[in-house]
C-alpha cells in the first residue's frame, strides 16, 4: 500500500480498528490529508487496525476515528482518497527539490562542473605547477596584487599599487591563483567545485563571474593595506561563495541554492581557527572581507527577491 512508504514503524501506536480493507484505506487517506501519517494493518481476527506515528497526534487522531466509525459514508472522506494522493506527490516532489538544493559532502566529486568553474580551476592548478607552489615567485610576479622584489630574503615593493594605477587592472584579481602549498590548493580547488559549481548551474557563469570578480578584487585590496602584497589563494572567493549560498538558502529558499547547517558551521569554526594563527600565515583579512561580502550580497538579493 502506497502510505506504507510514509511509515516508521519503530513509532507507530495503535489507535483503534476497522471492519474491512476499504474503510481502513479511506480512513488513512483522509488522516494524510489532515497531517496524519497512518497504516492499516490486518490482525489475525480479520479486523483491520489503524497505527499512527506521530505520539503527539494521537488523541487527534483517535477522535478522528471515532467520528469516521459513526459516520463512514460521510462524502468528505470518500473524497479524500484523490486529495491524499495530490498531497505525497506533491509532498515526494518538494523532497526531491529539497535534495538536490542540499550541498552534500558525501558527494564531493559528484554532479557536473560549470565551465567557468573549470577554468578557473585549471589556472590555479597550471599556476601552482608554475610556480612549484609558490616557491618560484619570480614565475608569476605578474599575479601579485603589487610588483615586488626580493633583496636578502626581504620583500620590497613600491607603495600606492603603481602598476593598477597605470592599467595593470587583472592584479586586482589574479592572486586568487597563487597557492603556497597541496593542502591549500587542494581545499580550495575542492570548495571552488562545489560552491562554484553550484552557483554557475543556477545563476549562469556571467553572475559567476562578477561576483567572484567583485569578492576577489575589494578582498585583496583589503589583504593588501593590512599586510602586503604577499598574499595569494581562491579562499576569500570561497568564503565569499559560502556566505552568498548561506544567505541565499537561508531567505530565498526558492532560489535553489542551499548548504546544509553543518557545512556553515564547519566553516566558521575554520574561520576562527585560522585567526588563532595555530594554522600558520594566513591571509585572514581575505577571509573576514570575502565572507562578509558574500554574507550581504546574498542577503540584499535575497530580500529584494522576497
Amino acid at each position: 500500500m502506497r502510505l506504507a512508504l510514509w511509515m516508521r514503524a519503530e513509532r507507530m501506536r495503535d489507535i483503534g480498528q476497522l471492519i474491512s480493507e476499504k474503510s481502513a484505506s479511506v480512513f488513512c487517506d483522509y488522516a494524510v490529508t489532515q497531517g496524519i501519517v497512518c497504516q492499516p494493518e490486518k490482525a489475525e481476527d480479520g479486523a483491520w487496525h489503524i497505527w499512527v506515528e506521530d505520539e503527539d497526534r494521537l488523541q487527534a487522531a483517535a477522535q478522528m476515528l471515532r467520528e469516521f466509525q459513526a459516520h463512514p459514508e460521510d462524502p468528505v472522506y470518500l473524497s479524500a482518497e484523490g486529495a491524499a494522493a495530490e498531497f505525497m506527490t506533491a509532498a515526494e516532489k518538494e523532497e526531491k527539490e529539497a535534495a538536490k538544493r542540499t550541498f552534500d559532502r558525501n558527494k564531493l566529486w559528484g554532479g557536473r562542473t560549470g565551465r567557468l568553474t573549470t577554468v578557473l580551476m585549471g589556472i590555479s592548478i597550471l599556476v601552482s605547477v608554475v610556480s612549484l607552489l609558490g616557491s618560484r615567485l619570480d614565475a608569476v610576479r605578474f599575479l601579485f596584487i603589487t610588483g615586488i622584489q626580493e633583496q636578502a630574503d626581504v620583500i620590497q615593493w613600491l607603495p600606492g599599487l603603481p602598476e593598477i594605477r597605470h592599467g595593470q587592472l587583472w592584479r586586482l584579481i589574479t592572486p586568487i591563483f597563487l597557492h603556497f602549498g597541496i593542502w591549500h590548493i587542494f581545499f580550495n580547488m575542492m570548495w571552488l567545485r562545489d560552491l562554484g559549481g553550484m552557483i554557475e548551474r543556477i545563476k549562469g557563469p556571467w553572475f559567476l563571474g562578477i561576483l567572484i570578480a567583485v569578492i576577489a578584487a575589494l578582498s585583496n585590496l583589503g589583504q593588501f593595506y593590512v599586510s602586503g602584497p604577499l598574499f595569494g589563494g581562491m579562499s576569500g572567493v570561497v568564503y565569499g561563495m559560502l556566505g552568498y549560498v548561506w544567505m541565499k538558502g537561508k531567505y530565498d529558499p526558492g532560489s535553489g541554492l542551499y548548504l546544509h547547517p553543518s557545512t556553515v558551521k564547519m566553516m566558521i569554526v575554520w574561520f576562527f581557527l585560522c585567526l588563532t594563527g595555530l594554522m600558520g600565515p594566513i591571509a585572514n583579512t581575505v577571509h573576514g572581507l570575502g565572507l562578509g561580502l558574500g554574507v550581504v550580497w546574498g542577503y540584499i538579493s535575497a530580500r529584494l527577491r522576497r
